[in-house]
């Protein structure tokens, strides 16, 4: 009598258990690597902004760096823990984030996130390691603490004033925090000129790119880290059109460069910051082969970038104009494999 009660109840507690895992598995999306230089190297792309939608670039990109490349790939995203539903403007989950722990390489296109101790523990855990990183565009001001005066990550604020930690992530890591917008937001785009003051011209990361134009506007950089090595110059321009004249009047500001950090711990890692990224700028071919050159220069890989890299979109990529709660709703992480 004993054993045909527990049976049901051992049948429910695995089905339960299936479930759970199965929900869990929804939350991120990754694809396997084909054949490639990158070997199986594992790239996280972490995605949670309300204005850019980098809820549809990152898993573009990242099927561009595991069919093209050979890398594995993770996207993550922000999600409402009750629907389950990738929401961009939902600030404080994005699950998954233990994937870093066997990380090779992180790219981020966050905005303002405030995450719980339990999520930031492998944030912190991987820049603590010196492993090398990717900001596009929001991520100088990836992080603002607010509704937890408890949080231990505090540090990482776009505002911080924690010794060592001036700026936060954007300043100490990147190398620029958020500062403002230098193009006028909504009628400018930018042009990116190629960077001949520095003679950067044969840097690997910009082997190959020949022509930026994206629809976002140029952001203020007014405290970039002087160890950086900038690789690209943005121009504003009088217009949203590919071919709007530039506003010479305006001073260039830097767009994409790179540089190293050094962790608490005193591990070294390298990083690549851009400002450009919203969806629609990645329609621009040279601008994603411009992230790929750039995850082989972060994984020490510079050797293997060739004259010009595959940045070919794999499947349909459709972007949705940037702008707040402009997000599609409803979606999954599976919508996007």
């Amino acid at each position: 009598m004993v054993y045909t009660s527990v049976i049901p109840f051992l049948t429910l507690c695995l089905l339960s258990l299936q479930v759970i895992a199965a929900q869990a598995e929804e939350q991120w999306i990754t694809f396997k690597p084909e054949d490639g230089p990158g070997n199986g190297r594992h790239i996280v792309l972490v995605s949670g902004d309300d204005e850019y939608r980098s809820e549809e670039t990152l898993p573009m990109l990242a099927k561009i760096l595991s069919r093209h490349h050979g890398f594995k790939t993770t996207v993550l995203f922000a999600i409402d823990p009750e629907s389950g539903e990738i929401t961009p403007d939902h600030q404080t989950n994005i699950p998954g984030l233990e994937h870093l722990r066997d990380a090779d390489l992180m790219i981020l296109c966050i905005r303002f996130r405030e995450l719980p101790n339990r999520q930031m523990r492998y944030f912190d855990e991987y820049v603590q390691s010196g492993k090398p990183v990717i900001g596009i565009r929001t991520s100088t001001h990836a992080f603002r603490f607010e509704r937890n005066p408890d949080n231990r990550y505090r540090k990482y604020d776009f505002r911080s004033e924690v010794p060592g930690w001036e700026g936060g992530f954007g300043q100490q890591i990147l190398g620029e925090t958020w500062t403002g917008h230098h193009g006028d937001h909504g009628t400018e785009a930018t042009r990116a000129l190629r960077n001949g003051i520095m003679v950067r011209q044969d840097h690997p990361v910009i082997r190959g790119v020949s022509d930026i134009w994206v629809p976002t506007n140029v952001y203020g950089v007014l405290n970039l880290e002087r160890d950086s090595d900038v690789l690209l110059w943005g121009q504003s321009t009088r217009g949203k059109k590919q071919d709007a004249p530039l506003i010479w009047e305006k001073p260039v500001m830097p767009i994409a460069w790179t540089r190293y950090y050094t962790s608490e711990n005193g591990n070294t890692g390298r990083v690549f910051t851009t400002t450009m990224g919203s969806s629609v700028d990645f329609l621009s071919e040279d601008l994603r082969r411009l992230l790929v050159n750039a995850s082989y220069w972060a994984l020490q890989m510079e050797d293997a970038i060739p004259e010009k890299s595959n940045a070919e979109i794999v499947g349909e990529y459709n972007p949705t104009m940037y702008g707040f709660d402009d997000y599609i709703r409803g979606l999954r992480p599976a919508d996007y494999k």
